[in-house]
């Protein structure tokens, strides 16, 4: 895809967007299944199915998807999206390029061992190893705009509003 492939599948959800900015508002969802018996929650997806359970750090027996190696590999999967629609939109031809996350987690703290340690990533690193002919001025432009257009990236930079409902199952008589 060109830069103005690129643009012109954009442009109408662009226009849309300005003219009607409640168009551009949606509400993504995911909802996983708990298994009755196991430690684990089924996802089931429009690409198919997968099984999140314990970190082997955390008991589990590795067998299946870590939720925090889920959510590195969503910030790297978005990322890399962003980076190529970032790159393509300036005319830079990315070739064999790699994005990288890894992150610092204390499972003392999701274990209960220690409540003084937090739960959760403490530091999260993303690396760019990329392989382009770009100046370094539109390297640092490429990096700023990936990272300010990257939505998960944003996400966990800027922390959104949390909330928490429950709905009980009624009993059938």
């Amino acid at each position: 895809m060109t830069a103005d492939e690129l643009r012109a599948l954009q442009a109408p959800l662009k226009a849309l967007y300005r003219e009607q900015p409640a168009a551009a508002l949606k509400t993504l969802h995911a909802t996983g299944k708990v298994q009755a018996g196991t430690l684990s929650c089924n996802l089931t997806t429009e690409f198919g199915q997968l099984s999140a359970g314990l970190h082997p750090a955390a008991g589990g027996d590795g067998s299946w998807a870590c939720s925090a190696d889920l959510l590195l590999q969503s910030l790297v999967a978005c990322a890399g999206v962003t980076l190529a629609a970032v790159a393509k939109a300036m005319g830079l031809e990315l070739r064999d390029s790699v994005v990288t996350a890894e992150g610092d987690l204390d499972f003392r703290g999701t274990l209960g061992v220690n409540k003084e340690v937090p739960v959760g990533f403490t530091e999260i690193r993303v690396r760019f190893d990329l392989d382009l002919d770009a100046s370094e001025e539109q390297v640092r432009k490429l990096i700023e705009l990936t990272e300010r257009y990257c939505v998960i990236y944003r996400t966990l930079a800027q922390p959104p509003k949390l909330a928490t409902s429950v709905k009980l199952a009624s009993k059938l008589d």
